[in-house]
């Protein structure tokens, strides 16, 4: 059934999805129990800083231009298996730069894939550009600089990544600033390693359009008013909230909790690879535990289409898709 839904993710990065087929074709002769060591994260990954971890493995493995090509297209590959018929996928370019490419290769050659891909695929994809909490301030500024030089290409928005815990915003600001300046739209990572306290903070600094993740944001009451006066859409991981120990138990996870206060939120995968997960799966998993239906689907996927950084034209042939098969 859930392979049938045609479904918009908005919160998937690309350094973290890579298949086991693609995997392959990197390292020859490479086993799957290899794979699943290397590129996943282990069950009792303990925090946000070993899921982490797990990306490196594959970012080693991006560093050239077919590296690049062939990673991109085998996520476009999984999205059309999933039925996504929309997406945003993420990277930072600044982490392939091992072998001597430039940031505007890097992204160029992601940009060319997704080209490439439409002849395949039937998925529209677009691109967001990450800066990280660990990177200085010189670095998120060339970062942003790159989402305006790449602009009117697949490049649709600014995000920021990586651990909260230890890294403030300060050397972020300007970047932000910058992005906004230029009608950047933009997203950022908070309210999943810390509590409200990081979303409030993400707000007040880097006045995002959308926050990535944002769970811990239920534990606010307050916090869960502006989020829906100020229309920010959360975009929620359930697979990887669970493996990072956002919370101590399933039994403790308020995402449904957070869905039935009327925020703006949809249902992504976070890291395909690293998570062992997919759409299909994660919308088995919230009608399992929480009994979800065909509306509450719906929902989340009008909710993501509504607050993606596509053109109004994309938007609306998206939405008239979810409209033909959802409400039937």
């Amino acid at each position: 059934m859930y392979n049938k839904l045609p479904k918009v993710e908005l919160h998937i990065h690309l350094d973290c999805s890579l298949s086991y087929d693609v995997v392959a074709l990197l390292i020859p002769g490479i086993s799957v129990e290899e794979y699943r060591n290397k590129f996943t994260a282990p069950k009792n990954c303990c925090s946000l800083n070993d899921y982490i971890e797990c990306a490196q493995a594959a970012i080693n493995y991006m560093q050239t231009k077919e590296q690049l090509r062939i990673v991109t297209l085998d996520l476009l590959a999984q999205f059309d298996a999933d039925n996504v018929v929309y997406a945003e996928m993420r990277f930072a370019p600044l982490q392939h730069l091992q072998l001597g490419l430039t940031p505007e290769e890097v992204v160029q050659e992601v940009l060319n894939a997704i080209v490439e891909g439409k002849k395949h695929y039937k998925v529209e994809a677009n691109v967001i550009l990450c800066t990280l909490r660990n990177f200085s301030e010189a670095q998120s500024m060339e970062t942003a600089k790159l989402a305006l030089q790449f602009k009117d290409s697949a490049v649709v928005g600014f995000d920021i990544a990586a651990d909260e815990v230890g890294y403030p915003l300060d050397n972020h600001v300007s970047a932000f600033k910058f992005a906004k300046s230029n009608d950047i739209l933009c997203t950022a990572h908070a309210g999943e390693a810390l509590g409200p306290n990081s979303v409030w903070e993400t707000l007040e600094k880097l006045t995002p359009n959308r926050i990535g993740h944002g769970i811990r944001s239920i534990e606010d009451p307050s916090l869960i008013e502006r989020l829906i006066e100020s229309n920010i859409h959360l975009e929620v991981c359930p697979t990887s909230n669970q493996l990072t120990r956002v919370y101590p138990s399933l039994e403790e996870y308020p995402i449904n909790k957070l869905y039935k206060t009327g925020v703006s939120m949809s249902i992504s995968t976070d890291g395909r690879a690293i998570s062992a997960v997919d759409l299909n799966e994660e919308y088995q998993f919230m009608t399992n535990q929480y009994g979800w239906t065909i509306n509450d689907l719906y929902r989340i996927n009008t909710e993501a289409i509504k607050h993606s950084f596509a053109t109004e034209e994309v938007k609306m042939a998206v939405q008239a898709q979810l409209d033909a098969f959802y409400l039937v």
